[in-house]
């Protein structure tokens, strides 16, 4: 088995294969779709389309496909997971790569209805209005290069997709200490974390995960959420979810059939998890 590590869209990406021209192939394919979709690279179809609000614009295939899951992401989490946060994100500082951005940061987060429609070909970005995928892109990645490729994992990030029945994962804390351990196997997961990618403005603290109905970074006393689906797509949408509801999010992911677990870790360094993540659980 080769383990190849290597850095893509802001984060560091795992691909485990048999074979390295799979390798290879999973790596290429991250940078192609990092070229496409970043809202960084002034040349990316995700640019172009941000640059062009108040029209419809057609898209791409893999930006129709992208903006598909998108679509049923919102609905099915009331709102909460929105891609139309980029310009809020830009206005506290993340207008750039998480690895660029300096401390003490003046922020100005202004509001916008994060309004967008997709009719399944092209797409209409409000004016006020940037649209951001980094995290469904990286499920969606994962989950088509261990489709496409034969790989047994993809990872980005906190975003894994396993062709693995004996897959065991151990989420850890901020100081690297292991809080629980998953029995993933066949299937997603991801892990959305107010640990990682922050930085400090002249307005406070600041993180990548925007509340979309207050337009300013999440205060939820869960500092991380991991969501096992059936895809990482999905795990990535069921986890954000989860950590942005706060109190009620566990209950809310019990009720949801595409979820099959769901493990959160407190401010206070509580361990909560759904009862099937209970069962899949050690601390």
């Amino acid at each position: 088995m080769i383990i190849s590590t290597f850095r893509a869209m802001g984060t560091d990406c795992e691909v485990r294969a048999a074979e390295a021209d799979v390798v290879a192939d999973v790596e290429a394919r991250f940078a192609r779709d990092e070229q496409r979709f970043s809202r960084f690279l002034p040349d990316s179809e995700l640019s172009a389309l941000n640059r062009n609000p108040g029209v419809w614009q057609t898209v791409s295939a893999d930006m129709a496909a992208v903006l598909s899951v998108a679509t049923d992401a919102l609905r099915i989490t009331g709102g909460l997971v929105n891609i139309g946060i980029g310009a809020t994100l830009a206005g506290w500082g993340y207008d750039r790569t998480i690895d660029s951005i300096a401390d003490d940061v003046p922020a100005d987060p202004g509001g916008s209805d994060h309004g967008w429609v997709f009719d399944g070909e092209r797409v209409l970005i409000e004016d006020g209005t940037a649209l951001d995928l980094g995290g469904i892109v990286k499920g969606w990645v994962c989950d088509r290069a261990v489709d496409g490729t034969g790989a047994s994992l993809v990872s980005a990030g906190g975003d894994m997709m396993s062709a693995d029945p004996d897959l065991m994962v151990e989420l850890t804390d901020a100081d690297g200490m292991t809080y629980a351990s998953v029995e993933l196997g066949v299937g997603g997961l991801a892990t959305s974390s107010r640990i990682a990618r922050t930085w400090s403005t002249d307005k406070g603290a600041a993180h990548h995960l925007i509340d979309p109905t207050r337009h300013r970074p999440v205060a939820s006393p869960v500092l991380q959420a991991t969501v096992v689906a059936s895809s990482a797509t999905e795990a990535e949408v069921g986890a954000k979810a989860v950590l942005l509801r706060g109190t009620d999010g566990l209950a809310w992911a019990d009720r949801q059939p595409w979820i099959r677990d769901a493990i959160v870790l407190w401010h206070d360094g509580s361990v909560y998890a759904t009862r099937s993540g209970a069962r899949r659980q050690t601390a």
